[in-house]
């Protein structure tokens, strides 16, 4: 029997789980992956698979020997790629008699809250009909700057997760978890078996893939379990390679590291703000501001602003930074740029006489804004 707190599941796999070591897809890898996707979705679990190994089918296909590594060339072989890997899965689930819906993402299409709404309802509606969503990265049309905000599909699934209200986050690696330093070099590290949160020794800790076909290593799962854990999702990174690893961990069984989710949950707009939404420019603020914002949940005064980088217009999302160089937090601004050069260091009462109009006191409103340290 599958655990009765997971009504939906997000997996993501890497290109290091999908191909063997020449880099050619590892066809009986893949049809177990499926077949235990399959099972958990007949027992009437939501469940989605965010991909990776466009690339590494590309490769296969047209038989190179090396990752590509220009922008055209990485856009090309994940262009022939895609289609293979999708043929791939359709043929596996349809043999279990399910459907499945190919959704290719870019950072842009959750960063804009309209089409990312949109990306919601059509996830729910998929559930709905009984389909498996297979979800990958949009290679051929990202640009390296998104791409690299993405990390190889593991903060794309931590986002999927997070915003369709996921209940557990499973990214499968070639490793069994997180350990206390990197297994590939000292023979002696342990595997932390739970996680209460992220603390920046393990960040530190954290090595980066050993894999010639996946980029994504594991501070990038990191950071994709820092998203998933704030939105209030388990995250379980886990050995892809362990026999019936996916049935394990819907039935509850403790496999590779488990992140505990936070006990305070973002909504869908704080999910959106903090991690979907690109910042449009930087407001550094002093140590007042910062007390106010971070320990006593308060808006965003123009009196507390001391620089503006960037040019972003009214209901642009920004990042707040303190006098230190950290993110303190996200919020959408409520005046452009300009505005706030103008207003800044000014308490709120300057604003009508200094702009000429009295918009609103704060520049950013509590509501809108999200702790991000």
């Amino acid at each position: 029997m599958y655990s009765e707190r997971y009504k939906k599941i997000v997996v993501k796999v890497g290109t290091s789980s999908l191909t063997h070591e020449n880099g050619k897809l590892d066809i009986e890898t893949i049809e177990k992956l499926v077949r235990q996707i399959a099972d958990i979705r007949n027992a009437g679990i939501d469940i989605s698979l965010v991909t990776s190994g466009a690339v590494g089918a590309g490769m296969t296909r047209l038989h190179l020997n090396q990752k590509p590594r220009s922008i055209p060339e990485k856009q090309a072989v994940a262009a022939v790629g895609q289609g293979i890997l999708m043929h791939i899965y359709e043929k596996l689930f349809s043999e279990y008699g399910l459907s499945v819906a190919q959704i290719l993402l870019t950072r842009d299409d959750l960063g804009v809250r309209k089409r990312c709404i949109n990306f919601i309802n059509t996830m729910s509606k998929l559930f709905e009909y009984g389909v498996i969503p297979i979800i990958n990265e949009n290679d051929t049309v990202a640009v390296e700057e998104l791409r690299l905000r993405f990390g190889d599909n593991d903060t794309l699934s931590a986002m999927v997760a997070s915003l369709i209200g996921a209940d557990l986050l499973v990214i499968l690696s070639d490793i069994e978890g997180l350990y206390d330093k990197d297994p590939h070099l000292h023979s002696d590290a342990k595997l932390i078996p739970i996680v209460e949160s992220i603390t920046d020794e393990m960040r530190s800790a954290a090595g980066e893939s050993v894999s010639g076909y996946g980029t994504g290593g594991m501070r990038t799962k990191l950071r994709a379990a820092r998203i998933a854990t704030a939105s209030g999702v388990e995250t379980i990174i886990a050995n892809s390679r362990k026999d019936f690893v996916l049935n394990s961990i819907a039935k509850g069984e403790l496999v590779g590291t488990l992140f505990k989710a936070s006990k305070r949950k973002l909504n869908t707009k704080g999910i959106w703000i903090a991690f979907s939404s690109v910042s449009n420019g930087k407001l550094i603020v002093d140590r007042g501001a910062e007390e106010a914002i971070v320990n006593w949940g308060k808006s965003l005064l123009a009196c507390g602003i001391k620089e503006v980088e960037g040019d972003f217009n009214e209901g642009d999302t920004v990042s707040v930074y303190n006098e230190d160089g950290d993110e303190i937090a996200r919020g959408i601004v409520k005046f452009s740029a300009s505005e706030v050069r103008k207003i800044m260091g000014y308490t709120s009462d300057r604003i009508k006489e200094i702009l000429g109009r009295k918009n609103c006191d704060e520049v950013i409103h509590r509501d809108n804004m999200v702790i991000t340290c």
